[in-house]
């Protein structure tokens, strides 16, 4: 039997709050592929990741679905804890206040903190693995620290612990390295291609170039509620379609299997 795609988007319309963003989309990416979804603001990438995060639904017509590892009827929390995600909009979410190990423990509850009733439900054993998620990555020490004690970077690697407590098969990454100096970004994108060479599925949606690792292959370009191009992204990262894209004149680079866009 042939595995089912990660992703299955089938002649969907779809709305956010009273805008239509996309208009009989179709769209489906496999189990193991890795993915970058490229495009500038507005074209349509955050309602993408809703779609796929059970956020927003599509319009109900025949022939119209989303189908996520096969099925389009799941449980939201069970979902969430087979694919990881990480993106600005739940970093957002959190009270500043929240200490390190806090938010990640949260991702065992598929909630935003472990407040009130749901505090009893981590356990001893979760909370211990977790602190080894955190370890990996270089935030163990920040168990106790507040989000408003760290930097971005080190609030953006608790992000991606508490996406990765339950060993999803998928990461998907929304604007990885938004609001992240240099330095910080790199270490980042380099812990990302870690997670790749390790085998796990990675779909990571942003509007920059130099995010997408030599790793990443496939590139689906969009542009108001369209998709431009999707195949591999020697033929999709060119200078013609990244014009089209992003509505402007621009150069292309590569260098060492990154893609560099500047002026003129």
């Amino acid at each position: 039997m042939a595995e089912a795609p990660l992703i299955e988007i089938r002649n969907a319309t779809i709305f956010r709050g009273s805008t239509r963003v996309f208009d009989h989309l179709d769209l489906t990416i496999g189990q193991h592929e890795q993915v970058a979804v490229l495009g500038p603001n507005g074209a349509g990438k955050t309602t993408l990741l809703k779609v796929i995060n059970r956020e927003i639904y599509p319009v109900v017509a025949e022939n119209s679905g989303v189908r996520i590892l096969g099925r389009d009827d799941w449980n939201v929390w069970e979902l969430r804890s087979k694919i990881g995600i990480v993106s600005d909009d739940i970093q957002q979410r959190y009270k500043r206040t929240t200490p390190g190990l806090e938010v990640v423990v949260s991702g065992y509850l598929s909630s935003v903190g472990t407040h009130g009733i749901l505090a009893g439900r981590v356990t001893a054993a979760q909370r211990r693995h977790a602190l080894e998620v955190m370890a990996e990555l270089g935030v163990a020490e920040l168990a106790a620290t507040p989000l408003q004690g760290m930097s971005t970077g080190q609030q953006r690697r608790c992000l991606l612990a508490r996406a990765l407590v339950h060993e999803p098969d998928t990461l998907i990454l929304d604007e990885p390295t938004a609001g992240l100096d240099l330095a910080a970004s790199f270490d980042y994108l380099a812990r990302i291609r870690r997670q790749i060479v390790s085998g796990r599925n990675v779909v990571l949606v942003t509007h920059h170039l130099n995010e997408i690792p030599p790793d990443i292959q496939r590139v689906i370009l969009i542009r108001e509620g369209r998709v431009l191009a999707d195949g591999r992204k020697a033929e999709v990262l060119t200078e013609d379609l990244l014009c089209l894209a992003y509505g402007t004149k621009l150069r292309l680079a590569r260098v060492d299997g990154y893609y560099l866009a500047y002026p003129p």
